[in-house]
C-alpha cells in the first residue's frame, strides 16, 4: 500500500503542467505617426491622389500614419475634389483617383 501511494504522484498528470504547443506568434508594434508633420502631409497631397484604390488601410499601411489621421486626410481630399467616392460602408470608406476628361475619353 505505501508502494501504491509513492507511485502515484511521480506518474501523475495533473501535477505537471501542461505543455504548450505553441509559443504563439508576436506581431510587432507599428510605430506610426500620430501626428501629421511636413513631409507626411506633402506626400499625401502628392501622391495619394494618383493611387488607383484608396481607403484607410492603404494611406496607414504606405504613408505609416495613425488611423485617425487617414481619415482626416481621405475627408480633406474628397471635400478638395482631388479624389472620389467608390463605396461609403459603415466601417470601410473606399476613394478612387479624379480621371480627367470622362465625357471626352468616350468620343
Amino acid at each position: 500500500m505505501a508502494k501504491a501511494k509513492a507511485a502515484a504522484p511521480s506518474g501523475g498528470g495533473k501535477a505537471k503542467a501542461k505543455k504548450k504547443w505553441s509559443k504563439g506568434k508576436v506581431k510587432d508594434k507599428a510605430q506610426h505617426n500620430v501626428v501629421l508633420d511636413k513631409t507626411t502631409y506633402d506626400r499625401i497631397f502628392k501622391e495619394v491622389p494618383t493611387f488607383r484604390f484608396i481607403s484607410q488601410s492603404i494611406l496607414i499601411e504606405r504613408l505609416k500614419i495613425n488611423g485617425s489621421l487617414a481619415r482626416v486626410a481621405i475627408r480633406h481630399l474628397a471635400k478638395e475634389g482631388q479624389i472620389k467616392k467608390i463605396v461609403h460602408h459603415s466601417k470601410q470608406l473606399i476613394y478612387t483617383r479624379v480621371t480627367g476628361g470622362g465625357a471626352a475619353a468616350t468620343e
